[in-house]
């Protein structure tokens, strides 16, 4: 694994090279160094799950087989391109939460000089992608279909974003508007699209594979991707700020996490009064009532609860799918993110 990480950090040096010198550009020290600088901080700095997925999927496609150079490189730029596309979605996301950190530093906006020049930023990184794809994966095959995947999951994580914005609407907080029907719609668009099935579309795509035969697999990878979103709201409010690299604020941001959902469906009339009360405030005495209420009502054992039967069920789908290798690759998935810390 950590062979592969430092291959997939040297591709990363590539890509910015080829990026820092596009020659559809003019470009000047002062931009170089800025788009540099912008690209440092924002784009490698995570865990990399996703990029790293795209190479875990394709070998497991590949059934063992040894791949060449080549294979390895555009496995890992597709990875880059997610990336890419997940460094672009928090910068702005970023914003428009008013967050203050991210991976343990502060978030670009915040960062001096930076403020709202983090928007073009945010621009630059997007359209990153189809130079990367160009560059690399002109004369493929499959090169269409890449294009039509990033737009379309980008239209979907995009059309989550504002499901999740416009739900928590400054002076329009309503919290009788959040359930899981609603909780699963913002998730699988905002989040387990791009970060569940992109990687996994891109080995197939890779592999020559047409991914419209796929339909039942991307089904199982949006479940897991929304029991990964579940585990995230868990962790926002119960996780170690040190370990998961970030102060949770779903509270105070009125967000509809999977906790205040179950917290309504549990609640009597009076602790969904004091829920209303309290939710959504950033007053440290508010949150500490509602993370009170959650203690109350045993959100950590429900949530084990939802765990425990969100792997057995994905594990019974995924046995089902005929093909092995397939079904290695939702395996390796479910792996990664079953009872994780952060």
């Amino acid at each position: 694994m950590a062979d592969l990480k430092s291959t997939f950090l040297k591709v990363y040096s590539v890509l910015k090279s080829e990026l820092l010198h596009d020659p559809a550009f003019e470009w000047t020290e002062d931009s170089r160094q800025w788009v540099e600088r912008m690209l440092d901080y924002n784009v490698p700095g995570g865990k990399l799950n996703r990029g790293l997925s795209v190479i875990d999927s394709y070998k497991l496609l590949k059934e063992g087989k040894e791949l060449t150079e080549d294979e390895v490189f555009l496995a890992c730029a597709l990875g880059w391109c997610i990336e890419w596309l997940q460094a672009y979605f928090l910068v702005l996301d970023d914003i428009m939460d008013s967050s203050h950190t991210r991976r343990g530093q502060p978030c670009w906006f915040r960062v001096e000089k930076v403020g709202l020049i983090a928007v073009n930023d945010g621009i630059i990184l997007r359209n990153h992608i189809p130079r990367i794809l160009k560059n690399h994966f002109k004369g493929k095959p499959y090169y269409v279909d890449l294009l039509d995947l990033f737009n379309e999951v980008e239209f979907q994580t995009a059309s989550g974003q504002m499901i999740d914005l416009i739900t928590t609407i400054e002076g329009e907080k309503d919290l009788s508007k959040y359930s899981m029907p609603l909780h699963h719609r913002i998730v699988q668009y905002k989040t387990a699209y791009y970060s569940f099935y992109l990687p996994v579309a891109c080995a197939l795509l890779m592999s020559g594979e047409n991914l419209e035969k796929y339909t039942e697999v991307k089904d199982i990878l949006i479940q897991m991707g929304t029991y990964f979103q579940v585990q995230d709201d868990y962790l926002d409010c119960y996780g170690h700020p040190e370990v998961i690299g970030k102060i949770g604020t779903d509270i105070e941001d009125f967000k509809c996490s999977w906790l205040v959902v179950k917290a309504l469906e549990l609640s009597n009339f009076e602790q969904k009064q004091f829920l209303y009360d309290n939710y959504g405030k950033a007053d440290p005495s508010c949150v500490a009532n509602v993370k009170q209420l959650y203690k109350d009502l045993n959100l950590e054992g429900a949530f084990a609860e939802y765990e425990k039967q969100s792997y057995e069920k994905l594990i019974t789908f995924i046995e089902t799918h005929p093909n092995k290798s397939v079904q290695a690759v939702l395996k390796s998935f479910l792996g990664k993110i079953y009872k994780r810390q952060k």
